[in-house]
Parts: C-alpha cells; structure tokens; sequence
C-alpha cells in the first residue's frame, strides 16, 4: 500500500497518545473556524462546514469544542485570521507532497515547512508541478473482524469503489462525498471504523528500497505532522513493511 494510504495507518496508531490526540483538535479546531468564516455557521447550508463537523465528531472532539470553534469563526468570540495555503514539494526519491496550511503567519509557515524539507533533502516545488497528480477520495480504515464480502454488500450502495489490505485493517477508498454516509452504514450494521476521512490520493506511485531516503521520507511526514499549522500531508511513496519495520 502507498502513500497517503500507508500514512493514515501510521497517523491511527499514533492517535492513541493523548498529545497526538489533543493536536488533532487543534487542528480541526482551525478548520471548523475558517469553514463558518467562510460560508457561515448552519450545516445545513454549509457543505464545507458540515464535512469538518463529521471529521471533528469522528475524531471525538467534543460538540462543546465544535461550537465554540464555529462561534470564533463566526466572529462571536476572539479568534485568529487564518489563511489557507497550499504547498507543493518533492522529498528523496523523488515522491510527490502537497502539504495543507491554515496559518495566521504565512511567512513564518512557509520558512518552518521549507527547513524541514532541506534538512531531509527534500525541496519545495512550484504551484501546478506536483497537484495535478491527486484527486480526492474517501478513505476509511476497518478492523478485519469484518469481513471483505461484508464491506462490498454494505458500501457498494454507499459510494465504495476498493477494498485494499494494509497490516491489521482494510483500506476502503469511497467517493469523498460519501466517506461519512459509509462510515454511519458500517456502523450501523455493527461494524467497527477505526477512522474516516477525506483525502487526497496519487494515481502514480514512487517505489522506495533505499533506508535512508525511507527513513527521510518519514521523518519529513512526522515533523510536518507535529507541526502546528499543517492540517494534511499528501504523498506517494511506496514503502515495503519490511523496510518500514527496519527503518523503525
């Protein structure tokens, strides 16, 4: 499994650590606020907004944080001004990256993300050189208590379109705008979700067997993950599990 695909995996088992946890909020706290700036507080009339709540609620930020996060948006208590930014770069080996950003200082932004990439040997790209290679998708991660002829039965009425293995889960692809309506049908029908989210996927993948540029390749992930003002990394590496297990 590549890429996003593999990261997620990784991102699942990293959520268990309270710290991490308490980031994620953080980060979706942003998103619930420039989703109500922009297109006002109603989900009902707010796609954006009702596709970060779904995200917010599956993540188990609480409905309190959720409306407070709307209400700073909505201009009803202080909040900052952030500004999305997308950014384009290539790590070793020569992998794809879009890194997301909702940044109240872009400059400060734009210097973080780029040390981290020169410090791995990685450089930034320009707009247009590395977007065109993804488009968005559902992505939901199951427990193999379920079974593969379960998922198809109830997702093919949901927006299904893959099934994949990745270690201990599947890895079900969906169209984007369903991830969440499959996600209620699974667990409707009792089966467990150990996470779902909107993301973006590479139709081209980049094999990687060396253990430095792997190890690179993971640590430039991690850093822009930790990193406050980064809410998502897209990537198309490839990387065996047993390298992924010796690179640690």
């Amino acid at each position: 499994m590549s890429g996003h695909s593999k990261w997620a995996t990784i991102k699942h088992k990293k959520a268990a650590i309270d710290k991490v946890r308490g980031k994620t909020f953080a980060k979706l706290a942003r998103l619930l606020e420039v989703a109500a700036r922009e297109g006002g507080g109603d989900v009902s009339t707010n796609a954006s907004l009702r596709t970060v709540v779904a995200k917010a609620k599956a993540a188990s930020m609480t409905n309190d944080a959720i409306d407070r996060a709307i209400k700073r948006g909505m201009g009803e208590t202080d909040g900052k001004a952030y500004e999305s930014v997308t950014y384009e770069a290539y790590a070793p080996g020569g992998v794809a990256m879009l890194i997301d950003i909702l940044t109240d200082n872009r400059n400060r932004t734009a210097a973080d993300v780029r040390i981290i990439f020169s410090k791995q040997g990685g450089s930034m790209a320009a707009p247009g050189s590395v977007g065109w290679q993804f488009s968005r998708k559902g992505v939901i991660l199951v427990p193999k208590s379920a079974s593969e002829e379960e998922l198809m039965t109830i997702g093919l009425d949901h927006g299904l379109e893959d099934i994949s293995e990745e270690e201990e889960l599947w890895h079900v692809t969906c169209d984007p705008s369903q991830v969440y309506e499959l996600k209620s049908a699974l667990e409707s029908a009792k089966i467990s979700v150990s996470s779902a989210t909107s993301t973006m996927l590479s139709a081209n993948t980049v094999t990687i067997n060396d253990p430095d540029e792997a190890k690179a390749i993971l640590k430039i992930m991690n850093e822009l993950d930790d990193n406050d003002d980064v809410q998502d990394v897209y990537a198309n590496f490839d990387i065996s599990e047993s390298l992924m297990q010796e690179v640690g």
